[in-house]
């Protein structure tokens, strides 16, 4: 699965970042063959062990897997259709990761203002850091009251 992921990566790639619809179909055709063939090798759990009658029987991981890739077959697969949709999340992750970290070490916020103020300072920094622009240098200029040259390029276009 893996492996066919990323050959369909490489094919929004090449078709410049969206699929035609006649080989975004054959493509998801692909997939479903591949979650079927993991179906083989995975199967469910078997029902005839249940001990009572309550809750689901325990899956492995795979299988946990191989049900969620099908179940979200529209989201995994997104990217090979819609242009602006990335093919990882990696940088969803790495912006929420310190909000979460602080909330997993402090508990919560104190106050919706105090949230607020932390995201906007992440903000300011993950956005200084896309543009190679280091913590230290953003903060620095943000302390001296200066803007890196990309935020006086977008204000300044804003206020056109």
């Amino acid at each position: 699965m893996q492996r066919l992921l990323l050959d369909i990566h490489h094919a929004v790639e090449a078709a410049g970042g969206c699929l035609p619809p006649d080989e975004a179909v054959a493509w998801r055709q692909r997939y479903r063959a591949r979650l079927d063939q993991g179906e083989g090798e995975c199967p469910p759990p078997d029902e005839t062990r249940r001990q009572g009658k309550r809750g689901r029987l325990k899956r492995s991981k795979a299988r946990n897997l191989l049900e969620r890739l099908r179940a979200f077959e529209d989201d995994v697969l997104r990217f090979m259709e819609v242009a602006i949709v990335p093919f990882t999340n990696n940088q969803s992750e790495n912006d929420l990761r310190m909000t979460k970290v602080h909330q997993k070490i402090s508990g919560c916020f104190r106050s919706m203002e105090g949230a607020k103020i932390f995201c906007r300072v992440r903000s300011y920094l993950s956005t200084c850091r896309k543009q190679g622009i280091t913590a230290t240098d953003a903060l620095t200029w943000l302390f001296q009251g200066k803007q890196p040259l990309f935020m006086e390029k977008t204000l300044g276009q804003r206020a056109e």
